[in-house]
């Protein structure tokens, strides 16, 4: 594919919000497999060299994209609900922060994996869980699973947009987008509550022996 001019900033010396900002339109436009160092170079009109003042490696710049992808759902606060509320508002919001960048989940996933960027992720949950009356330890393995439910979600989702586009038809039938969107919805709130509902239930039914194997 052809670079565009549509993230080809003036040549000369760049920042290094420069070269976020410029890889994020990159990724936009071609998806995280065609992120190099030398297409932000080139965008850039820089040598590829110049990239590593400013980032070691690029798995320090997919970290630095991942926690600006991660910003509109990690630095949000709401007071006015519940604990439940609360935390069902907090993955709609990262499940809209990663949808809106193409390969979103896949780069925060990555980063994830090798303990690089998305420092606040967990927190994002664990903060409103705990003001349910949950222990921290319990608080933070509900919190991974529910950033593992919406990464999941949003990363088939955004897979299913990649199909889409590139004209791929299941079963020899594309559901309408508007219905499509509806079912993924629905799919990915019952799959919020589900876990939110679920970890109330454990935690009225576990035993005083349960609490003293779970919490070892």
């Amino acid at each position: 594919m052809p670079e565009s001019n549509n993230v080809r900033p003036s040549g000369g010396r760049h920042s290094k919000e420069d070269v976020a900002a410029t890889a994020l339109l990159i990724l936009d436009q071609f998806g995280l497999p065609d992120l190099t160092m030398r297409r932000l170079a080139s965008a850039l009109d820089v040598q590829p060299g110049a990239l590593y003042w400013h980032y070691p490696n690029k798995q320090a710049l997919i970290a630095e994209l991942a926690d600006r992808i991660l910003a509109p759902a990690v630095l949000f606060t709401d007071e006015s609900q519940g604990w439940e509320g609360r935390t069902q508002a907090a993955a709609a919001r990262l499940r809209d922060a990663l949808l809106a960048y193409r390969d979103g989940a896949e780069v925060v996933t990555s980063t994830l994996a090798i303990g690089l960027g998305a420092t606040d992720l967990i927190e994002l949950f664990a903060a409103s869980i705990r003001n349910g009356g949950f222990d921290p330890r319990t608080a933070r393995r509900a919190s991974t699973a529910l950033v593992h439910l919406v990464l999941g979600h949003v990363g088939q989702e955004q897979q299913r947009l990649q199909y889409d586009g590139l004209g791929v038809v299941v079963d020899g039938a594309r559901p309408e987008d508007a219905r499509r969107e509806t079912e993924q919805d629905d799919s990915f709130a019952f799959g919020v509550a589900l876990l939110i509902r679920g970890l109330t239930a454990l935690e009225a039914d576990l035993t005083s022996a349960d609490r003293f194997v779970w919490d070892r």
